[in-house]
């Protein structure tokens, strides 16, 4: 990897750095799908984030991303993972998903997670044990049950 990685309890504070970087990610995709707008990508987030259920990717000691796991009744869902695009492809995205899967795996529970149709990270998440459960024409729908289990 080549790069110090961290994770940190996220903030209050932290939302707008994280909002900017959920633009910047999703752009391509939602572009993709027609359905990019600059100011909703942002307020999506801002409305739905939660600092408690959120950590934050620190690489060689700057803000590099961040990650949520919010519980559900059936299970745990996976959201908000977004890392900076020039660190893309080294191997970080793994090395979070890992430990955060880690986390879910200790307490036996089902991973969620939704990726937009067409989106690279599926391909991420089918590595580390997500299969398909349901689509429409936007979203994909991804569960992982608990190593173990």
């Amino acid at each position: 990897m080549g790069v110090a990685v961290a994770l940190r309890s996220a903030e209050p504070a932290d939302v707008e750095a994280i909002a900017e970087l959920r633009a910047t990610v999703m752009r391509p995709d939602l572009e993709r799908l027609g359905r990019f707008d600059e100011h909703r990508v942002r307020q999506r987030f801002r409305d739905s984030f939660a600092p408690q259920h959120t950590s934050i990717i620190v690489a060689d000691g700057a803000f590099a991303g961040c990650v949520a796991v919010r519980p559900a009744e059936d299970g745990r869902w996976l959201e908000h993972f977004y890392l900076a695009p020039s660190l893309h492809g080294r191997g970080i995205g793994s090395a979070v998903l890992r430990t955060m899967l880690k986390r879910i795996d200790a307490d036996g529970a089902l991973a969620r997670l939704n990726v937009l149709q067409g989106s690279a990270a599926q391909r991420l998440y089918e590595r580390h044990g997500f299969t398909v459960e349901a689509q429409d024409p936007i979203d994909v729908y991804m569960v992982r049950r608990a190593l173990g289990t």
